[in-house]
């Protein structure tokens, strides 16, 4: 029953992006082959010669019609038809302002322009759909990382395989090591250690015993336990992350990109501009009928946006491949247009600012030991633990002279051997008692920079203590320091401490620090920024910032995080490099501002054939040619975009 639910709300969900991007068109094979079709006509039309005048016209008309079908016919006559009924007032677009100007060229006589222009149009539209490229976000990933099955316990003391879908709240669960945490839910019996990031994002794993709270989707470490369902599978936070992610998925809106937001405004005053030449001039200026309507069609094509259509293709698809080659992937040009434009830019804490893993930062040991023999009794104790912080611990140090211990590990306590006479143990901070003011201190003072404690002691007496800290990257400052400079705003939202995520911000100068948050509360800090500031971007790296990195007006994923947040984010900063993210803020302003110079230009060349052509100065081959000569410039200025700065 709960796969069939999920099925059908990624069919309603697939529905919803469909219609809610009706111009985002996926066209498939049949409309491109049409296309080629039709250049392949026109192709075999230029070879013939004047003796074949009739059958180079039909192979122009033929190869107009099909050039243009489904862009100028489907699209220009249905998107109109669409928008008028929905916005309840004729909303035209550029396809169907083409379209008669094709029909004008062709009623002149001139099939030969009609088939030119129709090519060269439906030409740059396919080439910007495959700019764009597929920006539809998938949820895969996130769908598979949820738990099928739980090993429910009967009255009788069986343990039974059942669905997760089954389980009711009360009903009593086993979870092995190693295991996924099938659902929300309190442990009974039992103590383990327990990675939650794919709920918290912290990568430092949880100790758990009776009375804690675990999370469906979370991984359990080396101990088995029992545990009570609390909560049913459609209310875990798990299922709610899978929510947030659908419900913003389906309230996403692409930005309009610079040429749209005009372009039915451009087209109303062409289209009102040629119905007035062609009635007032014969009053006005004594023309024939005939010359009027020619007049009026050569008005219409000379402000037919040739170039302003090309304007944003050549410039977007430079922009990305640039991009692409440096290691940043972009699901759709309108995304990066929109990160040139962004007001704030909210971080994830752990694998985003930081290296996602734990590394020694601070060291303090007592005078009377022999510290390299200390040394060697923390290497023993620490290599039969696959904890994080052990991990982190030996990657610090090295024994001088090896010895080996029998480590007994046990959740709650830490790790304790037996050597040279003396019991030794490291442990957290609060499992010990007998701990003197100067390393009281210390641990104060380390915790309150963020740093994770542990002590290590001497039958029982602490002789010293490690400070750990998932640090920030190496590039996470400069990132920070080049926004702030262009006067963006930088917010952490962070899982974590508010301590540690002040400590963290305090490091790198973020403005503003949230932290103790849940996936669903990041989802809504995004609306809180988009309000309070505007155009917000994320960068995440985690199942848990998925619902932000979605809701966010753009949404960057780390390329080694996890697949989730790369699959519903907008671009993907391979190698995990934050400075390649300042990298495509610089050029999704150089891609802005280079399209602003294209559609100045292409204006100024539609102002200008519109002055000659109603002076009588220009007839419609001329128009044409300069047309295409226009957009041969704005194509080689966005081609520009090409040459990588490094």
């Amino acid at each position: 029953m709960e796969r069939i639910e999920k099925s059908q709300s990624k069919e309603e969900h697939s529905h919803s992006h469909e219609h809610g991007h009706r111009h985002n068109h996926d066209h498939g094979k049949t409309p491109i082959s049409l296309y080629f079709i039709g250049l392949g006509l026109t192709v075999v039309a230029l070879f013939l010669n004047e003796n074949h005048v009739i059958l180079q016209n039909v192979l122009f008309s033929l190869a107009t019609i099909t050039a243009g079908y489904h862009v100028v016919v489907l699209e220009g006559i249905g998107e109109t038809v669409e928008n008028t009924k929905r916005k309840k007032k004729f909303t035209p677009n550029s396809h169907i302002l083409m379209g008669i100007a094709a029909i004008g060229s062709a009623v002149l006589g001139n099939f030969w322009e009609a088939a030119l222009l129709i090519l060269i149009f439906s030409g740059a539209h396919f080439l910007e759909e495959y700019a764009e490229g597929r920006s539809k976000r998938e949820i895969t990933k996130l769908l598979e990382m949820n738990p099928t099955t739980a090993r429910l316990m009967t009255p009788d003391g069986q343990i039974k395989i059942v669905d997760v879908s089954e389980l009711k709240v009360g009903d009593k669960l086993q979870v092995l090591n190693g295991d996924q945490v099938p659902i929300d839910g309190t442990i009974l019996s039992g103590s383990t250690a327990i990675d939650e990031s794919s709920i918290n994002g912290e990568s430092i794993p949880k100790e758990k015993t009776a009375g804690d709270s675990v999370f469906g989707s979370t991984i359990n470490g080396t101990g088995t336990f029992t545990m009570e369902v609390t909560k049913e599978n459609k209310d875990t936070v798990f299922s709610k992350i899978l929510q947030l992610v659908n419900q913003n998925q389906n309230n996403q809106t692409k930005a309009s990109g610079i040429i749209q937001k005009f372009e039915p405004k451009y087209v109303k005053i062409v289209l009102v501009a040629t119905v007035l030449v062609i009635v007032l001039s014969p009053f006005m200026f004594n023309w024939t009928w005939s010359e009027s309507v020619y007049r009026g069609l050569v008005l219409l094509i000379a402000a037919s946006p040739c170039a302003l259509a090309a304007a944003t293709v050549s410039v977007t698809l430079s922009a990305t491949s640039n991009l692409a080659k440096k290691g940043v992937l972009s699901k759709g040009s309108a995304y990066l247009s929109q990160l040139a434009d962004i007001d704030v830019i909210a971080f994830d804490k752990t694998g985003t600012l930081t290296n996602g893993k734990p590394e020694v930062t601070n060291i303090h040991f007592s005078d009377v030991l022999n510290q390299d023999a200390l040394i060697d009794v923390i290497v023993a104790l620490e290599k039969e633990s696959n904890h994080p912080l052990a991990e982190a611990i030996l990657r610090k140090f090295t024994a001088k002279h090896p010895v080996a211990i029998e480590v007994n590990n046990q959740i709650g306590t830490g790790l304790e051997g037996k050597y040279d006479g003396h019991v030794y143990r490291i442990g957290k901070p609060t499992s010990f008692n007998q701990v003197d003011e100067t390393y009281s201190q210390l641990n104060r003072e380390w915790a309150s920079e963020g740093k994770t404690v542990v002590y290590v002691a001497q039958d029982e007496r602490v002789v010293g203590l490690i400070g750990l800290m998932d640090v920030p990257n190496e590039q996470a400052k400069a990132t920070i320091e080049y926004f702030k400079q262009k006067g963006i705003h930088t917010t952490l939202i962070t899982g974590d401490s508010e301590m540690t995520g002040k400590a963290v911000a305090k490091q790198l100068g973020i403005d503003e620090v949230i932290a103790n948050v849940l996936p669903e509360d990041k989802s809504k800090i995004i609306d809180k920024q988009k309000e309070q500031y505007g155009v917000t971007a994320m960068v995440g790296d985690g199942v848990n910032d998925a619902p932000a990195l979605v809701n966010a007006d753009v949404g960057i994923a780390m390329g080694e995080g996890t697949d989730v947040a790369v699959e519903v984010s907008d671009l993907v900063l391979m190698n995990n490099r934050l400075s390649k993210l300042v990298e495509s803020h610089k050029t999704s302003s150089r891609m802005k501002r280079v399209i602003w110079e294209n559609i100045i230009f292409s204006m100024a060349v539609v102002a200008f054939l519109v002055v000659v052509s109603f002076l009588g100065l220009t007839d419609i081959a001329i128009s044409v040619i300069i047309h295409e000569g226009s957009t041969l410039v704005v194509i080689l200025n966005g081609l520009r975009l090409l040459m990588t700065k490094n």
